[in-house]
């Protein structure tokens, strides 16, 4: 399997959820697969192809990760540096001054892809290693804001939900067919519980989830590298 499939239906999704509309609270929506196309383009290029017998599913795009450069949970120094991606960054439609897009220019920790890539990166050594089984991608790739504030998809009222739910679960569908994984692990309860919902009537697919690294929980903030391996453990899918 080529990382094509990957690439069209990244391209869909996209088009897909741009067409949705959002009313107050939200003053502002980011789509990073429109205006950091080409480096989440190369990030599938690159560590998309072949099978992979564990999926990582984010909720949708932090605002110094994702919405910066278009790769999930893409903390800067992480996706530079560990993941050796650059590229050229645009701006969303309509720019949020509370939440500028920098690009790879952003100074701003995403503390959850410093986490995140950083558990991969000590068990892993290497990105070519740890890709050869695994993948990470987000749920939802739309980044949502109240001002300054940012707003998960779950907060959105179910009549907006709806639709968008409706083409993440596609995408979703697209992605877990093309890279055939044997575990689909949501990063967070909210991620298991969709991917669960999209995928449930997948043949030989089993579910689980990890600790969600965001440093708003203070269960990550005690140990969650530790945390998430024990989880992943326990289910099986690494040795300890």
């Amino acid at each position: 399997m080529t990382a094509q499939a990957l690439i069209d239906a990244a391209r869909t999704l996209s088009a897909a959820v741009d067409a949705l509309p959002f009313a107050p609270p939200v003053t502002h929506v980011y789509n990073p697969l429109d205006y950091a196309w080409e480096v989440h383009r190369r990030y599938l290029a690159r560590y998309g192809a072949g099978r992979k017998r564990v999926v990582f599913v984010g909720m949708n795009p932090g605002p110094f990760g994702m919405a910066q450069i278009g790769v999930p949970f893409g903390e800067i120094a992480s996706a530079r540096d560990w993941l050796g991606l650059q590229g050229p960054v645009g701006q969303p439609r309509i720019s949020n001054p509370k939440r500028p897009v920098e690009g790879f220019a952003c100074a701003r920790s995403e503390v959850s892809g410093q986490r995140l890539w950083g558990l991969f990166r000590a068990r892993f050594g290497t990105p070519e290693a740890f890709f050869a089984d695994h993948f990470v991608a987000n749920y939802c790739p739309l980044v949502f804001f109240e001002s300054g504030r940012n707003l998960t998809p779950d907060k959105l009222p179910v009549a907006e939900q709806r639709p968008l739910l409706a083409a993440c679960d596609t995408h979703l569908r697209t992605l877990v067919e093309a890279l055939q994984p044997e575990w689909v692990i949501g990063i967070g309860n909210w991620a298991e519980k969709r991917a669960t919902a999209a995928l449930a009537d997948l043949p030989g697919l089993s579910f689980g989830r990890v600790l969600h690294p965001s440093p708003a929980s203070p269960a990550a903030n005690r140990g969650w590298a530790e945390a998430a391996t024990r989880q992943l453990v326990e289910l099986g899918i690494w040795k300890s």
